[in-house]
């Protein structure tokens, strides 16, 4: 089967092989745009079927038709790691996921696709909005299921796409990126941001390389963009359903936790009055295997990964293609994270 990256390029034979069905078991397909990613495009599949009890649609995954944000990706590896995602971790990561039908990777491009279940009427929430401290709850669930999957487990740095992270030149990259990026993006958000968050980002940037050393720690599978535009969130069972596993690696677990409450709170004041709270119920549900790791421990180093979603929005704005959406997302991640990373004083901890 050739690489298909884009629905332009599926036909019937295609889709109706992925259920074990022949060509002339689907009468015609579909596709509409759905989602708000990045660096990736996804696509709502209409299947108009001549059998009974196969799936009416799916979602299809698409390298982004953008050149600079596809460029990005593949230089980075994001297409490779989701895809891998699925293929080793899809049925073994404790987090709801949606099941997979295809998951195909072409190393010659560095370009890949998924094709997945489509979880409607699940929905996302806007990011800029925010969420309930209830649905919060309900995704740090998911984040303790993901991290008690793998907690210490030494087999996840068998997998290579789990641990560019851990390589010297890769980190090396990233240690020059942010201060490189900084002033330019500082000059962006200059009057969009508080000075006070302005000025500590540049702060960190010049501690940058301190910051990403390796530290000790436990190690687990990490989601790595824990926020609401990539989760789905349903009243049919509770459970939040995450997206988008292009980030996905083997690290600490602090970073997905810091990052996920930061962004999905919309005011500050409600952020600083549940969060300690919010951690140590996140730390109860990964139960004994944490081991050593108490809540002491834990609440360190989320003050510390509290930078997390500051450094996301900074990096990303600066090499995804630039929108009007885009600009404001990143805008609203920085403020809220860097107002958390500022209130639980992060900056002494480098």
């Amino acid at each position: 089967m050739s690489f298909r990256d884009h629905p332009e390029r599926f036909d019937a034979a295609f889709l109706a092989d992925l259920f074990g069905q022949p060509a002339e078991a689907l009468n015609r397909f579909d596709f509409i745009p759905v989602g708000t990613g990045q660096v990736g495009d996804s696509y709502r599949i209409q299947l108009d079927w001549a059998v009974a009890g196969l799936p009416p649609s799916l979602v299809a995954k698409c390298p982004a038709a953008d050149a600079v944000s596809r460029d990005t990706a593949r230089s980075m590896h994001l297409y490779e790691i989701e895809t891998q995602f699925y293929a080793q971790f899809g049925e073994s990561c404790g987090a709801r996921v949606p099941h997979v039908f295809l998951s195909d990777y072409d190393a010659a491009s560095g370009d890949g696709i998924l094709l997945f279940e489509d979880m409607a009427p699940a929905a996302q929430i806007a990011q800029m909005d925010g969420c309930s401290p209830t649905q919060l709850e309900a995704a740090l669930d998911e984040a303790a299921r993901l991290h008690q999957s793998h907690w210490n487990d030494a087999d996840l740095l068998r997998h290579g796409f789990l641990t560019y992270g851990h390589q010297e030149e890769r980190r090396a990259f990233i240690g020059g990126l942010m201060p490189g990026v900084y002033p330019e993006w500082r000059a962006r958000y200059e009057g969009r941001l508080d000075k006070d968050i302005l000025d500590m980002g540049e702060k960190l940037a010049a501690r940058f390389v301190d910051y990403i050393t390796p530290r000790d720690g436990p190690m687990v599978l990490t989601h790595g963009d824990m926020r609401l535009d990539n989760m789905l969130f349903s009243d049919a069972d509770g459970r939040t359903v995450l997206l988008d596993w292009q980030t996905a690696a083997a690290g600490p677990p602090m970073g997905d936790i810091a990052y996920c409450i930061s962004t999905s709170l919309a005011q500050a004041d409600a952020r600083a009055a549940l969060e300690k709270d919010l951690v140590a119920a996140y730390h109860a549900k990964l139960g004994d295997c944490v081991g050593a790791y108490d809540f002491d421990a834990a609440w360190a180093d989320y003050r510390r990964a509290s930078f997390a979603g500051f450094i996301m929005a900074v990096i990303s704005a600066m090499i995804v293609e630039r929108t009007e959406r885009g600009d404001e997302m990143f805008a609203v991640m920085a403020e809220r994270s860097g107002w958390q990373a500022l209130h639980l004083d992060a900056l002494a901890l480098i």
